[in-house]
């Protein structure tokens, strides 16, 4: 048993395999036979094909015991002494195959088919030298058929087996990656999928099957996948999930079912997620949920059954029954009583559950079901009109700390009702957005009233357009407030002024002007966010109190001028943004009290220089954002200062190779990531240039140079990466370079991953890749790249990934693919492939290499040849292009019977043989001479046939049209015929030197004799010169039933030409042309029933 059995892969896929060869093949998920491939995952599958019968399958049962065994069952098929003489001679004369053995057959066909040529071709020789020794002739002649026997047997598996599926590492809309330590990830996301891939490696940890067109999972989907850990199978059309799927899956800890079309949840669906953590069921249409549904997911943490059809607490007794549970989703289910008394039981651990986005008019604590609840979430969910509130006891919800009301159709009174309420929760955060609260409500006094311990407060999306002085006067304990969203125009000092603890504010997208914030009592403050107001200047003293303060958004206003003194008391500042404000310029350094600052982004803005020393000051600074400008020059010295910059972004500005000099990045020591995607930078040619751009960065480890604008990059200078001895990473793609020169990647040894798409390399040197024997990923994509000869001599041999799609690859050679000897994952779609022998290896190694995944296989086409366009390449027939010596050597034996048995039966019927010679000379020397009489002539064109009746339409119509308009030469019997002789001669002699006969069909002609004799005389010729002579012309219509008494007629009828005299006159002109064109036939079969020639209308008589 093994699993290049095709008949067992067939029945295993289809689920109906005897239990007792499933578990052996599971086991055997990996080939013997082939090697493993340290460090990455075992993967190995079958292509789908339609199976056929095994031709064995016809085979009495072999047992796979011993050679010994296996040739005695092919000696039974011969005669008892034939048997015991080849068994005691067979070794003498020709050794035994010892590796091949018909009990071998049934479980390896190709091996089977090579073993019994072998095997006849050995008992042939030992046949033949013991039978002369000892047998007779008919004992040879029985052998010889036996043997024929089996020459056609061994021919039927050889050309059964050309066609038989392969182990593959090709998947089919699927992508296979190793995660770390051996664990492997499968992504088959949006491949158009119907069912699981059941081709899949069985050791795959993560598996992705989202976005598909999967309806169902079947019991045995997951069979193999014993080692899953993470199925992400949403945003699917699943509608059925059979019981036990999971079943095999006992190390499943997420599943993400959202966005199927599930109803009903049954006892049995998730049977053996013992080890299940998290489970997603959200968008589906679930409305029934089977009480034991989750029973068995003892370890169960989070449940999310939002944007369900689950109308009421009773229908979720199954998900509150989970004892393991902590989190629970219920939003957008159309609930509308949220009542604890529809509640039997809670868990204990119970702390977060979101009921938002429902229309819930009533909510009634009247248990203490919820005992445990840290987390409530109601955003969003009321119906128009407002909630009504019922807590019996605050103390049911004492362990509260988060309440979520955002959007909750509440004025503020009753809001602060709900608040007073809960005072035996110590809340911490309280979410009151987007409920249009002005300052006049006087909400946020009373929130800091009932709820003193409250950490985070949110009131973003309100009406606010102040905040009244002392308004978190109780908020002694706030550390988190957002107030964005809002219409503030101005805060007084005293606005924050008890937030001793605050730590983060949120004001952006708020109306303000000047800065908000001068007061002292938030010292404490970490976090700062003014981005998309309206502040156009930052006044000298505007942070001078916010010494704690690390990270500061000013993003998004209208500032367009940077002095030094602006930040100067930021001293622990470690991220600033400002990005999106109009600067034009940087004309002193940042403050040196930034020392500390780690970001800086100045993105989007309009800044066209870069001055010296601006940046010296900032000594800590790791990651600089300075894309989207218009910067053109960059002054000696810009950079100085940055010994510890990682990351430089100057994409998308004005940058030419002008604005490069010997200095550009000085003081940039330590930068590992350059960024100059889409500038403007141009090289006229690809001359050493005389001070190369980045040779001082010799720390850089990632360039990104790609889509240069205008014409592009044109030309690479040989020596454009000069200095780059760290340098592993290149992203040189859409420059509109057409070459390189070989020693351009001399100067980045350490080079792991390059990219060069889009540019219009159609040739490479092989000497490109010499210098970078650590690349890893090459990407070639749309080049017009047009081979791939350039690896035989490039020295790849670390290369894992190469994608080249979208070039004019037409066929890749063996020698070509045996320089990556350590290539993982190879992409080459979009290319126009050759289907022919010269792609059979590429063909064949796709599917069975074990190492290299060939990502989107499946998806290659054929350009060429023309028959084949358009076809997928895996499935063109490589079997033609195989030279097999085992069938040359079964060629050879069957011709060795066949001469033997020739000879045999030669020597037995010679007498017969002689006799049959002399009379196939007989009939040679007759056909000869009759084909020797016929190259001399005919007398007539035609003889005919007719009654005395019809005599006057033969003198009146017929004979002047064929004589005298087409010059036929007719033989009548009343002309032509020879006095004195004999009627029967005179017909015999007419038509047998005539090329054709006429018979003219009528009822008198039916009735006479000497026409019947005429008629059967000329098909007597048809028979015996096996010539088309015969035209036969109805002048009338005859019924079937006057025919049947005339057999030979009606066979004549149905197998030669025969015409009808028309009676309507403009037809007669076709008549005679289509008789006309019968004469003209020859005499060969190929002309029969050829009468309905082309219409020529010149050539019909009037």
């Amino acid at each position: 048993m093994h699993w290049n059995d095709v008949a067992l892969i067939d029945q295993y896929q289809k689920g109906i395999l005897p239990d007792e060869l499933k578990d052996e093949l599971v086991r055997q998920s990996i080939p013997e036979d082939l090697e493993k491939t340290e460090g990455y995952p075992e993967v190995y599958a079958t292509s789908e094909v339609p199976h056929k019968p095994h031709p064995l399958e016809l085979l009495p049962v072999l047992t796979d015991e011993s050679q010994d065994k296996g040739d005695s069952l092919l000696l039974s098929m011969l005669d008892p002494p034939m048997a015991v003489a080849m068994q005691q001679e067979g070794g003498r004369h020709f050794p035994t195959p010892s590796s091949c053995s018909l009990s071998h057959l049934s479980t390896d066909l190709e091996h089977s088919s090579h073993c019994t040529i072998h095997w006849i071709t050995y008992r042939y020789f030992t046949a033949v030298t013991t039978i002369s020794d000892s047998q007779t002739l008919t004992e040879l002649l029985k052998t010889v058929k036996r043997m024929f026997f089996l020459t056609v047997l061994s021919m039927w598996l050889l050309v059964f087996n050309q066609d038989q599926i392969v182990t593959s590492y090709t998947f089919d809309n699927c992508e296979v990656h190793e995660i770390f330590q051996n664990k492997t990830k499968v992504l088959c996301y949006n491949r158009h999928l119907s069912e699981v891939p059941t081709y899949l490696p069985t050791k795959l940890v993560f598996l992705d099957l989202s976005q598909n067109s999967i309806p169902s999972l079947r019991k045995n989907d997951f069979k193999n996948f014993n080692y899953l850990q993470a199925l992400n199978i949403s945003q699917n059309k699943i509608r059925k999930i059979e019981d036990g799927v999971f079943i095999h899956t006992s190390h499943l800890e997420f599943l993400n079912l959202t966005a199927n079309q599930l109803q009903c949840l049954s006892s049995s669906m998730f049977d053996g997620l013992m080890n299940l953590t998290t489970l997603l069921l959200a968008s589906n249409k679930i409305y029934r949920i089977d009480p034991s549904a989750f029973a068995n997911l003892g370890k169960l943490k989070v449940i999310d059954l939002s944007s369900n059809r689950l109308y009421t607490l009773n229908a979720m007794h199954a998900v509150f029954n989970v004892e393991s549970l902590k989190e629970l989703h219920i939003k957008d289910n159309h609930l509308q009583d949220f009542s604890t008394k529809d509640i039997i039981s809670a868990p204990p651990l119970l702390h977060e559950l979101d009921v938002s986005y429902n229309p819930i008019f009533l909510i009634n604590i009247t248990t203490p079901v919820l005992h445990s609840l840290i987390s409530l979430d109601l955003s969003f969910s009321s119906a128009s009109a407002s909630i009504l509130w019922e807590i019996e006891d605050p103390c049911f919800l004492q362990g509260l700390k988060a309440l979520y009301l955002g959007g909750i159709a509440m004025k503020p009174p009753e809001i602060s009702k709900v608040i007073q309420m809960l005072n035996c929760s110590q809340l911490e955060i309280i979410h009151l957005n987007q409920l249009n609260i002005t300052e006049s409500d006087n909400l946020i006094e009373e929130v800091c009233q009932w709820q003193q311990h409250v950490q985070s407060l949110n009131f973003q999306g309100n009406m606010f357009t102040s905040v009244k002085a002392g308004a978190f006067e109780n908020c002694t304990n706030l550390k988190f407030l957002n107030m964005s969203f809002n219409r503030l125009k101005s805060l007084p000092m005293t606005s924050f002024q008890s937030l001793n603890l605050l730590h983060f504010i949120s004001l952006s997208n708020n109306i303000s002007t000047p800065v908000p914030i001068t007061t002292p009592n938030v010292s404490l403050l970490e976090s700062l966010d003014l981005c998309f107001n309206k502040i156009h200047n930052i006044s000298s003293d505007g942070f001078r109190h916010l010494n704690n303060l690390k990270t500061f958004y000013i993003n998004g206003n209208h500032i367009t001028s940077v002095h030094s003194h602006n930040f100067g008391n930021l001293n622990k500042l470690q991220e600033l943004n400002l990005g999106q404000n109009g600067l034009r310029t940087i004309k002193q350094p940042f403050s040196g009290s930034l020392n500390k600052l780690e970001v800086l982004v100045l993105r989007q803005n309009k800044l066209n220089i870069i001055k010296k020393g601006v940046f010296k000051n900032l000594s800590s600074l790791r990651f600089l954002n300075l894309a989207d400008n218009q910067i053109a020059a960059i002054e000696s010295g810009a950079f100085e200062g940055l010994s510890n910059l990682q990351t430089l972004i100057l994409g998308h500005n004005k940058i030419t190779e002008h604005t490069f000099h010997e200095e550009t990045f000085q003081g940039a020591s330590s930068l590992t990531d350059l960024d100059l995607f889409n500038n403007y930078i141009s090289y006229e040619s690809s001359d050493v240039l005389t001070n190369p751009p980045f040779k001082l960065l010799r720390s850089l480890n990632k360039l990104k140079i790609n889509s240069q604008g205008h014409d592009g990059l044109k030309n690479f200078p040989v020596n454009l990466l000069e200095g780059l001895e760290s340098l592993v990473q290149i992203h040189a793609g859409n420059l509109a370079i057409s070459s390189l020169e070989p020693m351009t990647f001399s100067f980045t040894p350490t080079l792991q991953e390059l990219d060069l798409s889009n540019n219009k390399l159609n040739s490479i040197s092989s000497m490109l890749f010499g210098p970078v024997s650590r690349l890893k990923e090459l990407h070639l994509n749309r080049n017009g790249l047009n081979s791939l000869s350039f690896f035989l001599h490039a020295n790849l041999s670390r290369l894992t990934l190469f994608r080249a799609t979208g070039n004019l690859i037409s066929v890749i050679t063996e020698e070509q693919i045996n320089t990556l000897t350590s290539l993982l994952f190879l992409d080459l779609r979009q290319n126009p492939f050759t289907c022919t022998c010269s792609n059979q290896m590429f063909l064949q190694w796709s599917l069975q290499n074990p190492k290299t995944q060939v990502l989107h296989f499946c998806q290659y086409t054929c350009a060429f040849p023309q028959k084949h366009r358009g076809d997928q390449l895996w499935t063109f027939k490589t079997s033609s292009c195989f030279i097999d010596c085992e069938f040359i050597l079964y060629i050879a034996n069957t011709t060795a019977v066949l001469s033997l048995m020739l000879v045999c039966f030669f020597y037995q019927w010679k007498l017969h043989m002689i006799y049959m010679f002399h009379l196939l000379l007989a009939y040679y020397v007759d056909k000869k001479q009759k084909r020797k009489g016929q190259d001399m002539g005919f007398d007539y064109d035609a003889f005919l046939s007719y009654n005395t009746h019809d005599e006057k339409w033969v003198m009146n119509y017929l004979l002047p049209v064929l004589e005298s308009q087409y010059c036929w030469k007719l033989c009548l019997h009343h002309r032509d015929f020879k006095p004195g002789q004999p009627i029967i001669e005179n017909i015999v002699d007419s038509i047998y030197a005539s090329r054709k006969t006429i018979c003219i069909i009528s009822r008198h002609y039916l009735e006479s004799e000497w026409c019947s004799k005429e008629i059967q005389v000329a098909s007597f010729r048809i028979f015996d010169d096996h010539k088309d002579v015969l035209v036969l012309i109805f002048l009338e219509d005859i019924p079937t039933e006057y025919l049947s008494p005339y057999h030979r007629m009606r066979k004549l009828l149905k197998t030669k030409t025969y015409l009808r005299w028309p009676q309507d006159e403009q037809e007669i002109p076709l008549f005679w042309h289509k008789l006309n064109m019968a004469m003209k036939t020859g005499d060969g079969k190929e002309d029969e029933n050829s009468v309905l020639a082309v219409f020529v209308p010149n050539e019909i008589p009037h």
